[in-house]
């Protein structure tokens, strides 16, 4: 998809142009709308790889224009911005099916960084093409990997294609039709990661006036990606391991077990060993 634009949908004209400003010296084409309506027109005749969507918006908002845009165009990632950086905020973009969500106020840096990651796992192909011994070797292995339903954690620096082999193992296995959710570990803050990967009580914390599914449940059936898994704290990463070994996990708030079914693919740019 490398012809495909980043779509920017923002009502605020000094921030629009701030954003297509910021991302106009990438390599990306940049294109703009300033209502969710007129978001839908452009994505209904031009190639797009990722909207990048305020939620607070009218008539339409980033919740809605993301229900249409998973009605309309199932594939294509979304990125919501919001300037309510609440767990209850973060877990509902996702839960809704949103790629990632950025917290304003937010640096140049964490949006360019946030759109090239997806700009570039929308460019892999379903089956990567290797000519390096070495990388074809991988490939080799992970097509073996793929068929056992094991958790599988890959290393390697940033930028070397993790998550490409992440979606490979999860296309080439027999959860390849249910859904892939990846998460960056990274961009979470550690006191929302929970909810988001868990779910929530009504009541659980200040502004959950419902009960809300997390991430795992979302995914059950299907992959998790944990994205520099190494990023978050060893408490959450023992809470992690149980939620593997048990397949079951607790909603905070929650006392009751919740059967799940995913397969953890997990990465980190670090020399864990």
């Amino acid at each position: 998809m490398n012809d495909a634009a980043v779509l920017i949908v923002e009502d605020d004209a000094d921030l629009r142009n701030a954003l297509s400003h910021t991302l106009d010296s990438g390599e990306y084409p940049v294109l703009t709308a300033e209502s969710g309506p007129e978001a839908l027109s452009i994505l209904d005749s031009t190639p797009v790889g990722l909207v990048v969507s305020d939620i607070q918006m009218e008539p339409m908002n980033g919740h809605e224009l993301l229900g249409c845009i998973r009605q309309s165009h199932p594939d294509l990632p979304a990125v919501l911005m919001t300037a309510y950086g609440t767990i209850e905020s973060a877990v509902d973009v996702m839960r809704n099916g949103a790629a990632d969500y950025l917290v304003k106020p937010f640096e140049a840096k964490d949006l360019i960084k946030t759109v090239d990651r997806h700009m570039r796992a929308q460019s892999v192909s379903d089956q990567p093409l290797a000519a390096d011994p070495k990388t074809v070797e991988l490939l080799r292995i992970a097509g073996r990997v793929a068929r056992t339903d094991a958790t599988v954690t890959i290393s390697g620096e940033s930028g070397t294609g993790k998550e490409v082999f992440a979606r490979f193992i999860h296309q080439n296995s027999v959860r390849g039709d249910k859904p892939f959710v990846a998460i960056n570990c990274a961009a979470i803050p550690e006191n929302m990661l929970e909810a988001i990967l868990f779910g929530h009580e009504k009541g659980a914390f200040t502004g959950a006036s419902h009960t809300k599914p997390g991430l795992l449940e979302v995914a059950s059936g299907g992959t998790v990606f944990l994205d520099e898994i190494c990023n978050i704290s060893d408490g959450m990463q023992t809470k992690l391991l149980r939620v593997v070994q048990e397949q079951q996990i607790v909603r905070v708030g929650g006392v009751h077990p919740i059967s799940i079914d995913v397969r953890f693919v997990v990465a980190t740019n670090r020399n864990i060993e």
